[in-house]
């Protein structure tokens, strides 16, 4: 019994919380999770949007060109996230991760995930190394 109570007090303390670690567009890759960027809206498109039966709202998907100082890449922004990625925004994004789409990366952030507007960053964006147009193929080896 000694041991129950020791460990119900050791669940309620509540973990520290790490500092962020932000990486850089370029350091991207394929299935992949879990990343911290601080990017530049440079392009939104809408792909998607249309009403929802079952919810109250409408379910709307917009393919969103992001970059920093290293490279550039798609971001699928969803529902809320949308109205956040206006072209010329900075905006953190925290904890999300690559997904493959017809062989090439996008970036996403889920329901775990974070994306927030900040201040304009300080930094030129570099549209000329996208990672999203590196089309890349699943090789299964055989052991």
């Amino acid at each position: 019994m000694a041991s129950n109570t020791k460990q119900e007090g050791s669940a309620s303390s509540v973990p520290a919380k790490r500092k962020p670690v932000f990486v850089k567009v370029n350091d991207l890759k394929p299935g992949t999770k879990g990343h911290n960027l601080i990017v530049k809206v440079v392009s939104s498109t809408t792909v998607l949007d249309k009403k929802s039966i079952r919810s109250s709202g409408n379910t709307r998907i917009a393919e969103c060109l992001i970059a920093d100082d290293t490279a550039s890449i798609l971001f699928t922004a969803r529902n809320q996230q949308v109205d956040l990625m206006k072209p010329g925004t900075t905006v953190i994004i925290r904890n999300s991760k690559i997904d493959m789409f017809k062989g090439s990366m996008r970036l996403a952030v889920d329901k775990w995930g974070l994306v927030e507007v900040t201040e304009p960053a300080k930094f030129d964006v570099k549209e000329d190394n996208n990672l999203s147009l590196v089309e890349y193929e699943l090789v299964n080896v055989e052991v």
